[in-house]
């Protein structure tokens, strides 16, 4: 089930990736409710480098509230009268959370960056460099998380799985924002690299799910039984890519090939993305209980700079791999991945093999496809804590903790809080 907010929505965290198998399932977890409110989440980037007070780029930290990244972009360039492309962020976050990021602008004074008064924005600082922040510019994030309505033991517990994860390393899957509302992104992927456009559409554009209600859900309804042009008026609503697909259906019934060419290639790119990070979880949950050991044939991680080699050696190279200096990796499959050797090896083709993929479906030449690439199992958890506190008279858990860009705290989550109990919750859309 994908992660995402929706109104009056009950979540517990063993929905959020629950197919995938945790790392500490042999100790229990604390339960609980998570994202309440706002103020339950907070995110502070970790930037990779600071801005040295020189250049034509304005660098300004915002807290943002109740909002995504490409809202708060959107409000800041109508606000300053500049095109929303002109700002420049290293990532996006959640819209049901309090962020705290970094953001650049060129050839702004600085005091118009100071005078912004935007609901649910507040600048923080104003600085200037000399390059443009792209996204990736981005270290890590540090994490303040509420968990509430949890048992009286909740603090030893969560510390417990919290020293398990800081020295065997926290499993570095995909998190289920990766994989779209409805959870299925990495299908439409994997049918985009069959070459059958017809059921990747039919994915996207029909086939209603529990979730989808209103015009959504009769846009749904209405592709699958052939009303294109009334599918495109539901789906105009919720979104205007969906609605000119389903106009160029309308137009040339039957040719889906031709349809799939009205998808902007920035979503293609999405679910071709997905249906890598699929694979690469499916990887990582068969080598989980092996996490923290290289094997022959791995092509290892190099941790200080994202290096890679393969391992020729495991019993030289496992010191290195204890001391979290090196770790496993998975593939992001591509032209470019450098393919793992021996049992390593072995395995990812298995896994791609019962996806019904080949490597050539990722060779092949179109319009838009991924370089590919290799993901470590693990990444380190970082200055974790957790204890018990006091919120609207509520016993919480509160979780700190760092982690590198890429990775995803719904996996810390998943781990401290196992079974959940239901309440309303808000959950974030990217």
């Amino acid at each position: 089930m994908a992660w995402t907010y929706i109104p009056g929505m009950t979540v517990d965290a063993t929905q959020l990736t629950d197919h995938l198998p945790l790392l500490t399932s042999d100790r229990p977890g604390i339960g609980g409710v998570i994202r309440r409110t706002d103020d339950d989440f907070l995110v502070e980037e970790l930037p990779l480098y600071e801005p040295c007070g020189e250049g034509t780029h304005v660098y300004f930290g915002l807290e943002k509230r109740g909002m995504t990244t490409h809202e708060a972009v959107n409000r800041i360039a109508q606000s300053l009268g500049r095109p929303p492309r002109d700002i420049g962020y290293a990532g996006l976050k959640d819209a049901h959370a309090v962020t705290v990021q970094t953001f650049s602008l060129e050839h702004i004074d600085p005091d118009r960056i100071q005078a912004l008064r935007l609901p649910g924005i507040a600048v923080l600082w104003v600085n200037r460099h000399g390059n443009k922040l792209k996204l990736g510019h981005l270290r890590g994030n540090r994490f303040v998380i509420r968990i509430r309505n949890v048992a009286p033991d909740a603090e030893d517990r969560a510390t417990e799985i919290l020293e398990v994860l800081r020295k065997r390393g926290l499993p570095n899957y995909f998190g289920p924002q990766r994989f779209g509302v409805r959870g299925d992104t990495w299908r439409i992927g994997a049918a985009i690299l069959r070459s059958d456009p017809e059921e990747a559409l039919r994915i996207t554009l029909g086939r209603p799910g529990d979730f989808d209600r209103g015009h959504v859900l009769r846009a749904r309804q209405a592709f699958d039984a052939g009303n294109y042009d009334d599918a495109a008026e539901a789906w105009i609503r919720a979104s205007r890519e969906n609605a000119k697909v389903c106009r160029a259906l309308a137009k040339a019934p039957g040719r889906f090939d031709k349809a799939l060419r009205a998808v902007p290639l920035s979503l293609m790119k999405l679910y071709l993305n997905a249906a890598q990070s699929r694979l690469f979880n499916d990887v990582l949950a068969r080598r989980l209980a092996t996490i923290d050991r290289v094997m022959q044939g791995d092509v290892a991680w190099l941790h200080r700079n994202g290096a890679c080699f393969v391992v020729e050696d495991a019993n030289l190279e496992q010191p290195r791999c204890a001391g979290f200096d090196i770790s496993p990796t998975g593939p992001m499959f591509g032209p470019r991945m450098r393919s793992a050797e021996g049992e390593p090896g072995r395995l990812e083709a298995e896994v791609l093999s019962a996806s019904g993929l080949t490597a050539e479906d990722f060779n092949r030449r179109s319009a838009v496809r991924v370089d590919g690439g290799r993901r470590p199992l693990r990444v380190p958890l970082a200055d974790a804590d957790a204890r018990l506190v006091t919120v609207d008279d509520d016993l919480a858990l509160e979780l700190r903790f760092s982690l590198p860009s890429g990775s995803y705290a719904t996996c810390v989550i998943r781990e401290v809080c196992k079974d959940v109990g239901a309440s309303p919750v808000a959950e974030p859309e990217d």
